[in-house]
């Protein structure tokens, strides 16, 4: 097909060398026109809240360096396809897809459009040379997070709220679970799916059916406020931030948060295409790369709980610990990290098992 020039104002795109399969770029340009595909709306509160956030933080470090465009709330599907397309025609140098589901429809339209840049949240396919993916260790907030729901609980049940049966979404599920019997030999997990990323009345229903079976320490991952709401109807039941602080039910139920910090990544990125610099990458940074934070944990939490807490976020921020070592087997009993051994990234990426001691199915 016809290779199309995006740049305004007569910019030219340098010329593209391949090295070592990343596509690199031998000349800058004069300014960027990002576009940014969220599926929930920037007000959710949580995860497309938080990268919005990260979008308006890069365009106030670059100044009139960077024009960006947003379409919230696109299905994830063959709507999706149709976005990243009029979005590519629109004239924008890079395009950041920020949802697991957008995957497929990212791939197929990079290969349309060899000479923009396409950066996919959450994904592993990075099928042209012009697709980079980026990804952020989630479980290691969960371990923080495990930790206080362990050692606050006094029914011994937690609850977690999951979106989709992804292996992200089990890794959180894993990790909070692994942490709170760290901490709490009698815990348990009941897991309830929500079968979306953001949609208050299912997710305030499943808060609801946790409580209903006595759980009193709620994890989520889906992307409203609504969960931290319901959990206030109930003395004693408490939560987490989601994506965001999530700080208007600060001090109790919400007693800290999981925050993803999207901006530092989204003005590397953006500044690299300015300098010249871009290259095609995979990214999947924590706690110790900024990119995962540990909001306040509020005077709600004892501060015995507090300190053990902050000392499991240090340790892993410093890499002396990592949430999946071993021993841990899986559900099932079977071996799976003997004493000492870290999970690799790959088995981490592609996860779908749970570990043992979390009761239920996975869904297929």
């Amino acid at each position: 097909m016809q290779r199309r020039s995006i740049l305004k104002g007569g910019a030219a795109l340098g010329f593209a060398t391949m090295m070592g399969g990343k596509l690199a770029f031998a000349q800058g340009l004069e300014k960027v026109k990002a576009g940014f595909v969220y599926v929930g709306p920037i007000g959710d509160g949580g995860w497309t809240f938080q990268h919005d956030q990260g979008r308006l933080a890069m365009m106030e470090a670059l100044g009139d360096k960077v024009e960006t465009v947003f379409q919230e709330n696109v299905p994830e599907g063959a709507d999706a396809e149709r976005v990243l397309t009029q979005m590519a025609l629109s004239g924008c140098n890079i395009i950041f897809t920020t949802s697991f589901g957008y995957m497929d429809a990212t791939n197929a339209v990079a290969a349309k459009f060899p000479d923009i840049k396409f950066e996919h949240a959450t994904g592993y396919k990075r099928d042209t040379p012009n697709v980079s993916t980026y990804n952020a260790r989630f479980y290691e907030g969960r371990a923080v997070m495990g930790t206080i729901a362990g050692l606050m609980t006094k029914s011994n049940k937690i609850g977690y709220i999951g979106s989709f049966p992804i292996p992200e979404v089990i890794q959180g599920i894993n990790s909070s679970y692994i942490h709170a019997k760290k901490v709490n030999p009698d815990v348990t997990i009941s897991v309830v799916w929500a079968y979306t990323w953001f949609d208050p009345a299912k997710e305030a229903d499943a808060a609801k059916a946790l409580i209903e079976q006595d759980v009193d320490v709620i994890l989520q991952h889906t992307d409203s406020t609504a969960p931290l709401a319901e959990a206030a109807k109930t003395p004693g039941v408490i939560g987490f931030g989601q994506a965001s602080d999530m700080a208007e039910y600060k001090p109790s139920p919400r007693v800290s948060a999981i925050i993803d910090n999207w901006a530092p990544y989204y003005t590397e990125r953006v500044q690299a295409l300015l300098d010249g610099t871009y290259a095609q990458k995979d990214t999947w940074a924590g706690i110790g790369g900024g990119e995962v934070k540990i909001g306040d944990i509020t005077d709600a939490v004892p501060a015995d709980v507090k300190a053990k807490a902050e000392a499991v976020r240090d340790s892993i921020a410093s890499g002396a610990y990592h949430p999946f070592t071993g021993p841990l087997n899986k559900q099932d009993g079977s071996a799976w990290l003997k004493e000492g051994e870290v999970a690799d990234d790959g088995t981490l990426a592609g996860m779908m098992f749970y570990v043992e001691g979390v009761t239920g199915d996975i869904p297929s």
